[in-house]
């Protein structure tokens, strides 16, 4: 679960800063903090906190599961502006990048680090979030190179097939049976985009975009649209899953290592405030599962 952020004070002693950060997510357990173990969270707050000499805590855009990366992942926190005087970065947050490159470990980067509006809220802010998923089919599995971000299918799989299985499910529906359930929280999605396309070497990658995502559900996306890809399901059951009302055990969840959060959207400044409010209204109403 995301950590909630410290609270900018009211004298104008606090500022927030917004990060973007990639990462290999194959030996992390996670983003969100969990006890004894590994997690990408846990990792960055250690070493930023140690840094600017503050505990620091971070609001994610979303959190990922164990194994999944990213290239475009968003967190932002609060700290004492009296942080950001010390001498290696004289109050430029931009300068905390080469600081971090140098401490932190190879699977995990600060991209950007810059001062943001105290209405901007990584999670809260987000209009919606894209993913890609690589996935190859090739009798030997990944190419050693890419095994790290690349899903085997042990099946021949049919292209346009699973674009065909994709294009049904796009659009606001309720998606429970891909979701693992959380108590109190809503299913309901914006899929706005989930396509197909194939390189070179024939790996398959697929771009989805939601306005969120509930737990395993992109995992399960895949793994349904795989599943009519490879011939073992037609495209009307794949269409028929949005009719179940609980998670489907008919429903594969593909491997982790497939899965890179790519980028988050977030409206203009004068908007950011009333974005908030929509979403943690949904939030508050629904539930939220996933992000």
């Amino acid at each position: 679960m995301s950590e909630p952020a410290v609270t900018a004070s009211g004298d104008g002693g606090f500022c927030r800063l917004r990060f973007d950060i990639s990462y290999d997510g194959t030996d992390f357990a996670g983003w969100a903090p969990q006890v004894g173990q590994r997690t990408v969270c846990g990792v960055l707050q250690d070493t930023v906190s140690t840094v600017l000499r503050v505990p620091v805590r971070l609001t994610v855009a979303g959190r990922t599961d164990a194994g999944v990366h990213a290239t475009g992942q968003v967190a932002h926190t609060d700290v004492p502006e009296a942080s950001l005087d010390a001498r290696s970065i004289a109050g430029d947050p931009s300068r905390l990048v080469g600081r971090l490159a140098k401490m932190l470990p190879d699977d995990v980067r600060v991209r950007a680090v810059e001062r943001i509006s105290s209405d901007f809220d990584a999670r809260f802010s987000a209009l919606r979030r894209h993913y890609v998923y690589r996935l190859t089919d090739a009798v030997f599995g990944a190419e050693p190179i890419a095994a790290r971000t690349t899903a085997a299918w042990r099946r021949p799989l049919d292209l346009d097939a699973m674009n065909a299985a994709s294009q049904t499910l796009v659009g606001l529906h309720d998606f429970a049976a891909f979701c693992r359930r959380r108590e109190g929280a809503t299913t309901i999605r914006d899929l706005q985009r989930f396509d197909w396309s194939a390189d070179a070497d024939g790996v398959l990658t697929g771009h989805v975009s939601a306005d969120a995502f509930c737990w395993s559900m992109v995992r399960s996306l895949v793994g349904a649209v795989a599943s009519v890809g490879d011939g073992r399901r037609d495209i009307d059951w794949c269409h028929g899953l949005l009719a179940e009302r609980t998670r489907s055990s008919d429903v594969p969840v593909a491997e982790a290592r497939g899965l890179c959060l790519i980028g988050v959207d977030y409206p203009a400044d004068d908007d950011l405030a009333a974005r908030n409010e929509v979403t943690r209204d949904v939030r508050s109403s629904g539930g939220c599962c996933g992000d």
